[in-house]
C-alpha cells in the first residue's frame, strides 16, 4: 500500500470571492494530481501495513482488573474479526465472562459465530426523528430472518446516498444557500469554503473513478473527512481544522434535510427482530429524548457512551422507575453502556487523530466504576455482570 510522502502542495487556493458571487463549477475543477491518487488509494485500503496491524492488535492500554466484558456496540468495520480477537484478549487479559457482538450500520456480523448484532437506522413517525436500534440474536437467523436481511438491505444504501448528497451540496452552486447557513454558524471565510469544495470536487472525481474496485462500506461522510484530514500534511493545521468545521455544519444540514424513504418505521423493525428472538436496546436515547416514553418493546437502553454522557445518572434513574411501574408479567429494562468503538480509526497515525474516537476501546465503559453512577446503578439493581447474564439468557 502506498504512503504519502510529504511534498509541495498540489492544489492552490484561489482568489477569494464576495459572498454574493456564486462559485461557478468551472472555478472547482483542478487536475487530480498523483499525489490525489495516493491519497485516495491510502484512505481505501483495506490491506493493513505491519505498522497498522500492529495498531489493531496493541491496545493504548491494558485493563487487567475487568472480570467481566460486556461489548453489545461496537463497529468492526474493515478490520478482520481475528484482529480484534487478539487487540480484546490483549485489552482484557484476565476476563471470565464476556458477551461481545458487533453492531455494524444495517449489516449483520459476529464476533465469535455465537451471536450477531447490527445497528439499524429507522424512523420514528410519532416524533418525527431518525432513531437507532442495536439488535442481537443468538444465531445468524438463516432460513428466517429474510424480511429482516431485506430491510437491512435497503437501509444500508443510505449512508452512500447521503455521502453523495453531501458532495452535490458542496459542488453544485444550486445549493450555495446551503453553503452560506453553514459559514455564518461556523463564521468560516471564503478560502475555507472554495477550499472544501474544490477538495469535494476532486474527491467525487476520484470515487466515480474508482467506485467498481473499493468496497461500497467507504461511501458514507467520513470519507470526505478523511480525504480533507489529508492535506495536513501541505497546509496549516488550523486551517484544515477550520475547512473541517465548514464540512461538518454542511454534513448537519444535509443530513436534517435528508429524504425519510430509506428508513423502515421503528415499530416494523421491532416486530420482525422481535419474530425472530432478537434482543433489542436503544443506543444513546438522549439524542432523542422522546423515544424513552414510546413504551417500545425492548430490552433496555444504553445509558452511556463516548458521545452520550451528560444525562447518564439521569437515565438511569428513570428507567429505574419505569422497572417500578411495570407489571409483573413485563421484563424488567436493562442498563446498557456502549463503547461504540469504531475500530477503522485504530490504524490512524497518532499525529491525525480524532480523539474523541481513537481513544475508544471495546468493552470499556468507565461509566460502570464512577461513584456518583454507581450510586445510581445500586439503587436501581444494575451491574454489569446481571446485566450480562440477564441479557444473555434473553438471547437464549
Amino acid at each position: 500500500m502506498h504512503k504519502i510522502q510529504k511534498s509541495a502542495p498540489d492544489t492552490e487556493l484561489s482568489a477569494s470571492r464576495t459572498k454574493d458571487q456564486v462559485l461557478e463549477p468551472e472555478a472547482l475543477v483542478q487536475d487530480i494530481t498523483e499525489t490525489d491518487y495516493r491519497i485516495f488509494s491510502d484512505i481505501t485500503c483495506v490491506q493493513l501495513t505491519p505498522e497498522e496491524l500492529n495498531r489493531i492488535i496493541n491496545p493504548v492500554q491494558a485493563f487487567p482488573e475487568h472480570k467481566t466484558v460486556l461489548a453489545v456496540h461496537w463497529h468492526p468495520e474493515y478490520i478482520p474479526m481475528e484482529l480484534i480477537r487478539k487487540r480484546i484478549e490483549n485489552t482484557f487479559p484476565f476476563k471470565e465472562k464476556e458477551l461481545i457482538i458487533p453492531t455494524q450500520h444495517n449489516q449483520l456480523m459476529t464476533y465469535d459465530g455465537l451471536y450477531h448484532g447490527v445497528e439499524v437506522d429507522c424512523y420514528s413517525r410519532g416524533f418525527k426523528r431518525k432513531v437507532q436500534l442495536l439488535l442481537h440474536f443468538k444465531s445468524d437467523v438463516s432460513g428466517k430472518g429474510d424480511i429482516l436481511k431485506s430491510m437491512l438491505a435497503h437501509t444500508f444504501e443510505y449512508r452512500s446516498s447521503q455521502f453523495f448528497e453531501l458532495l452535490e451540496t458542496l459542488v453544485d452552486p444550486k445549493w450555495e444557500d446551503y453553503l452560506q447557513l453553514a459559514a455564518e454558524e461556523t463564521g468560516v471565510g471564503e478560502k475555507e469554503i472554495q477550499f472544501a469544495r474544490i477538495q469535494t470536487h476532486k474527491l467525487y472525481r476520484l470515487v466515480r473513478e474508482k467506485e467498481d474496485t473499493i468496497s461500497r462500506d467507504f461511501f458514507k461522510n467520513k470519507l470526505l473527512r478523511d480525504f480533507v484530514d489529508q492535506q495536513k500534511q501541505f497546509y496549516p493545521v488550523y486551517f484544515i481544522n477550520r475547512v473541517q468545521v465548514f464540512l461538518k455544519a454542511v454534513k448537519k444540514i444535509v443530513k436534517a434535510n435528508f429524504s425519510l424513504d430509506y428508513f423502515y418505521r421503528t415499530s416494523e423493525v421491532i416486530e420482525e427482530a422481535r419474530s425472530i428472538g432478537a434482543g433489542i436496546v436503544v443506543p444513546h436515547p438522549e439524542q432523542f429524548w422522546p423515544i424513552l416514553l414510546c413504551d417500545y418493546d425492548i430490552d433496555g437502553y444504553e445509558v452511556w457512551n463516548p458521545q452520550s454522557q451528560e444525562y447518564t445518572e439521569f437515565l438511569i434513574n428513570v428507567i429505574h422507575r419505569q422497572n417500578r411501574s411495570r407489571s409483573k408479567s413485563q421484563r424488567p429494562l436493562l442498563v446498557f453502556m456502549g463503547d461504540d468503538t469504531h475500530m477503522g480509526e485504530k490504524i490512524k497515525d497518532p499525529t491525525q487523530i480524532d480523539a474523541t474516537k481513537y481513544y475508544r476501546e471495546i468493552g470499556v465503559q468507565p461509566a460502570w466504576n464512577e461513584l456518583t453512577i454507581k450510586k445510581a446503578l445500586i439503587v436501581g439493581n444494575f451491574d454489569r455482570w446481571k446485566v450480562l447474564e440477564e441479557y444473555r439468557a434473553r438471547l437464549q
